[in-house]
């Protein structure tokens, strides 16, 4: 606790932060993106059989393209405005010179039922999701195997793990919704703690479900460490 701690003021420690943002040039960049996509899984020769693609994740060497550059653009800014808000009181006053590195970009196409199951990013801070392609809202609910959840992201609560083993009851009702149900939107981008569990829901649409996804690290030229380590 902290000197300025009020007695009896609650408190929230260690929350999840995310990010929403939205494409301003998605309506003309997204279609020529899900043309290149495709193009590049039909002729890929290592690709898997199956309703399900993911590209390797070099991106930024592979595509040379305005469109392209116009969305990395976007993510990167909105990377650099997420993680401020999220590190607000926390990044030491006066601190400058923050790099912002891309550590590897990626596409993946799903469809058919497809899906892809819970994982988290490693070796970076923030991760993403950008939704280039799919049904629209009303046509990708209406599916009537999965409904609402038909091709949505879900997150999963860091605590997540230890609910398995907690006694539940009205105390802590607010951890019993352990998971967060991403709508899925073209043009939209979802920003998250790299560490958060998540996963591609099933999903059947008359058009594929065609995103972008993307790691992150943010480095200063004098090193990360903030805060020092401390002993007993």
């Amino acid at each position: 606790m902290t000197e300025t701690t009020l007695p009896g003021q609650l408190q929230s420690h260690w929350p999840v932060p995310m990010g929403l943002h939205k494409f301003a040039s998605a309506e003309a960049v997204n279609p020529v993106l899900a043309r290149v996509f495709h193009s590049m899984r039909a002729t890929d020769t290592e690709a898997l059989p199956g309703a399900f693609y993911a590209s390797t994740d070099d991106l930024l060497r592979r595509i040379d393209m305005p469109e392209f550059a116009e969305l990395i653009q976007f993510i990167a800014g909105a990377l650099q405005a997420t993680a401020k808000q999220a590190n607000a009181g926390v990044w030491p006053a006066g601190r400058h010179g923050l790099q912002l590195e891309l550590t590897g970009v990626w596409f993946q196409i799903q469809n058919g039922a497809s899906f892809h199951d819970v994982h988290t990013h490693g070796n970076c801070s923030w991760s993403g999701v950008y939704y280039v392609q799919l049904d629209p809202p009303e046509q990708r609910i209406a599916q009537p195997q999965f409904g609402k959840l038909n091709g949505v992201t879900r997150f999963y609560s860091p605590m997540f793990p230890l609910l398995g083993g907690a006694h539940m009851d009205m105390g802590n009702a607010w951890l019993q919704q352990a998971t967060l149900d991403v709508a899925p939107c073209e043009g939209e981008l979802v920003l998250f703690p790299a560490m958060l569990a998540h996963k591609a829901m099933p999903y059947i649409g008359e058009r594929d479900r065609i995103i972008v996804s993307f790691n992150a690290q943010i480095h200063t030229p004098g090193g990360d460490q903030i805060f020092r380590y401390a002993g007993t």
